[in-house]
């Protein structure tokens, strides 16, 4: 038997084991919250409404079936572009348009990113105007919408095509150790967004503001000082021009570091509520999570650069994935490894992801129990009500699922542990 076959085979029975294993989880999700739809555990009897209950049980059921829908056709695009022969096809139609090279090769990758997002698109404007809108969480207008669209597509281009152009030329100039090359410009890359991002993009989606609440800006700066955080400013963000759903996070690297906060959170929490919130985001850095998860991602991606610089170089990497590599030196084939990389890893790595959801939930218990100590169990259990509530957070997740999938533990867990502390 060929490698390509073997190679063909094994990406298939991924693929299809792979599919399997999301419908069965999400059917027990959908199982086991139904399930539990009719009343209200225990634990928040006296905190949540079997209304609020009940709409939460009922928002994610309605994801995890539309996630099913989505999960299918994912599934047969990736089988329309690999083995069916779709990039194929279209590699072999932009060859004949503009020959080899890095033009052709730029072209692919655009091609691909902008048929695979008109091919997407029913189900993002489903899910934004139907399902979140259902549920009162949708906040945007068409207009709105389609300005983001075409926003997010000039960004990625002006960003994107930059940077696919050097990795390219790595891959043709840099010899055989071309792939630790390009890991080298790829995390530059990174950490330029991360200190630019804040500063440069997000404000094309968003309007930014000072916090201007005395009470909560006296409070939280206040923490900030006593924990030895420093940030570059404290912000407020209209999150509830597109969405009802609430939230607060860091953004930034090193002297870019900011505090943003939704408007909606500043309206469903108090200060002191406020304070907790922040003072688990502040666990997270005092933990050195980012640190720990920024070092995880240089030696993933500089393990998945060795591994493409090796399996580019393989015949049976892209006939086992349905291409016919370029044959002359003229028509180099980076491009279509980048693309065929991209496609098959996350066949093979859906099976490892429940270990880093794993290591993300013990990340967060341990940022909550930093709240705790710094603020009150009391302020933060009630924040993380709030939140669960106003954002339809089911409180009767499967188990499985939750392994699987739950990068934050469900409420009822984390709540038990702070009741604990």
């Amino acid at each position: 038997m060929s490698y390509s076959l073997i190679f063909t085979t094994a990406f298939a029975a991924a693929l299809v084991l792979g599919l399997l294993v999301k419908f069965w989880l999400a059917s027990r999700q959908v199982r086991h919250v139904a399930r539990h739809r009719s009343a209200v555990p225990p634990a928040f009897e006296h905190k949540i409404t079997l209304a609020a209950h009940q709409k939460a049980a009922d928002y994610t059921i309605a994801k995890a079936r539309f996630g099913m829908v989505e999960m299918a056709w994912g599934t047969a695009l990736l089988l329309g572009w690999t083995l069916l022969g779709g990039l194929d096809v279209l590699n072999k139609l932009l060859l004949a348009w503009l020959g080899g090279g890095m033009v052709q090769q730029l072209a692919l990758l655009a091609a691909f990113a902008v048929i695979g997002g008109l091919l997407e698109l029913p189900f993002t404007l489903w899910q934004t105007f139907r399902l979140e809108e259902r549920f009162g969480f949708n906040k945007m207008t068409f207009g709105l919408w389609l300005r983001d669209t075409v926003v997010s597509t000039l960004i990625g281009a002006a960003i994107g095509l930059p940077i696919a152009a050097l990795i390219l030329w790595i891959m043709g100039a840099a010899g055989t150790m071309w792939w630790l090359w390009a890991w080298v410009a790829w995390m530059g890359f990174n950490l330029l967004l991360m200190i630019g991002y804040p500063m440069f993009i997000a404000p094309l989606y968003n309007k930014f503001k000072p916090l201007d609440d005395p009470t909560v800006k006296e409070r939280v700066t206040a923490l900030m000082a006593r924990c030895g955080f420093r940030a570059k400013g404290l912000f407020v963000m209209d999150g509830s021009r597109r969405s009802a759903h609430a939230n607060a996070y860091f953004t930034g690297f090193g002297a870019s570091k900011r505090v943003v906060f939704y408007d909606t959170l500043l309206r469903q929490l108090n200060a002191a509520e406020m304070e907790a919130v922040l003072a688990h985001e502040l666990g997270h850095f005092k933990h050195r999570h980012i640190v720990k998860r920024l070092a995880a991602m240089f030696a993933m991606s500089l393990a998945g650069f060795a591994l493409l610089g090796w399996v580019s170089t393989q015949v049976w990497f892209y006939t086992g994935l349905g291409v016919q590599p370029n044959m002359t030196p003229a028509a180099p084939n980076n491009a279509l490894a980048l693309l065929l990389f991209m496609l098959a890893v996350p066949v093979f790595g859906f099976f490892v992801a429940p270990l880093p959801a794993r290591l993300s939930r013990k990340h967060e218990f341990e940022a909550d129990a930093y709240a705790v100590a710094q603020t009150s169990s009391a302020d933060l259990s009630a924040a993380l009500l709030k939140l669960y509530q106003d954002n339809a957070s089911t409180l009767t997740p499967d188990p499985v699922f939750v392994k699987f999938y739950y990068s934050h533990p469900p409420a009822s867990e984390r709540l038990a542990r702070m009741t604990a502390a």
